[in-house]
């Protein structure tokens, strides 16, 4: 039996990295085995730090973070590490060619589990960065799954939404109810489900309250990464 790896998180939003965090740790103690539940570890850079680069389109400077994190994780022993990011895994590859561990790629992931449910056709909530981007788009269209998104007005919305309340731990009342709305457009377009592509998406709208199943990134990945630290 191959010995258990060291997880690390590279974590961008503090919002974010702390739910990735909490559902290993809580995965990583239901491993029977006390002797092989794995390590884990977590680095954050400052969060203003990336969304100055982000707002200035600096994807070099972005992805030199998320290196530089992923070199602090490998000197605290991680064997590989996770992003629960969606946005910051645009600037993935960029990373990657500097980084002294391998990471796992939670939109790889996703576009996998959700080409083994059958789905053709999934609606994407996230910001526009992801919405508008091509993170998601190229891995799901290369498996023949059609992606739509909300219209323009209602992204912006959501957007607006992660930015100046998800990413800080709270979202009201009246903004939840606008991302069913959006959801429920999307259902209305023919979705077979939707992928919430915010590593604060339990904050926008539960799982149960849906009207579309939903695959949550940050899920899968957590899930992945004890598989991996496994072997």
């Amino acid at each position: 039996m191959p010995p258990t790896k060291h997880i690390g998180i590279v974590g961008v939003s503090p919002e974010g990295s702390s739910v990735c965090y909490r559902l290993i740790g809580r995965r990583a103690a239901e491993v029977p085995d006390p002797q092989r539940r794995p390590s884990i570890s977590l680095h954050n850079a400052p969060f203003s730090t990336y969304l100055d680069a982000l707002h200035k389109d600096d994807w070099v400077r972005f992805g030199q973070m998320l290196a530089d994190s992923a070199h602090v994780l490998h000197q605290a022993g991680a064997n590989f590490c996770v992003l629960p990011d969606n946005v910051a895994h645009h600037a993935l590859h960029l990373a990657e060619a500097h980084s002294p561990i391998p990471w796992l790629n939670m939109v790889q992931l996703v576009a996998d589990t959700v080409s083994g449910t059958g789905c053709q056709k999934v609606g994407l909530i996230g910001t526009k960065y992801v919405t508008f981007g091509s993170t998601y788009q190229t891995v799901l269209g290369l498996k023949g799954i059609h992606l739509l998104v909300p219209e323009q007005r209602e992204a912006e919305e959501i957007d607006s939404i992660i930015f100046r309340e998800a990413v800080y731990g709270r979202v009201r009342a009246e903004s939840r109810l606008r991302v069913l709305e959006a959801v429920k457009g999307l259902g209305a377009r023919g979705c077979d489900a939707v992928i919430f592509a915010s590593s604060e998406g339990y904050l926008l709208l539960d799982a149960a309250d849906s009207p579309l199943p939903v695959f949550d990134p940050v899920e899968l990945l957590a899930e992945a990464a004890i598989r991996h630290a496994l072997g």
